[in-house]
């Protein structure tokens, strides 16, 4: 079994984080940091809004069950692309929408899945506002972020 690694931002790390991990073949999820200038940040430094960090989830699949391209559907389908830095009630550089790719073939998938939505005009009339940049480092967020709607028995936030 061959797994493959993808990151995204959606907002809100906790709802993202649950809803890819319903998602069949997908095998583990984390939520962090990504994008940022700052080594080894908390969320404290993320909240700031100076770091330029986004909050994150990254995830292992087996590509044998589920494509990239049925999670880049998923990422689409769970937040809203055309919000320039926040999702719902959350404001900030930190919840941008953004794709972090791990290969080439990631980054033409995202730009490709980029220009089908709004070719379909999926959102018109808005645009979509993802940025699709490389895989940097991965800060992985405090222990009592991890599964945080999971622990708290809630099934879904505000995204």
């Amino acid at each position: 079994m061959s797994m493959e690694k993808a990151t995204f931002g959606a907002g809100c790390f906790w709802g993202v984080e649950a809803a890819f991990a319903a998602i069949e073949g997908v095998t583990a999820t984390a939520v962090g940091y990504e994008g940022g200038k700052l080594e080894r940040p908390t969320y404290q430094d993320v909240c700031t809004d100076a770091t330029g960090h986004a909050e994150v989830v990254e995830l292992d699949f087996d590509p044998a069950v589920v494509s990239y391209d049925q999670i880049l559907d998923a990422f689409f389908a769970l937040h809203d692309p055309t919000t320039l830095n926040h999702q719902g009630p959350d404001w900030g550089t930190q919840y941008r929408s953004a794709i972090f790719f791990h290969s080439a073939e990631q980054q033409a998938q995202a730009a490709a899945k980029i220009e089908q939505l709004t070719a379909e005009g999926r959102f018109k009339p808005k645009r979509i506002v993802t940025r699709v940049e490389p895989a940097q480092t991965f800060w992985r967020a405090e222990e009592y972020h991890q599964r945080y709607l999971e622990k708290r028995g809630l099934g879904s936030c505000h995204i």
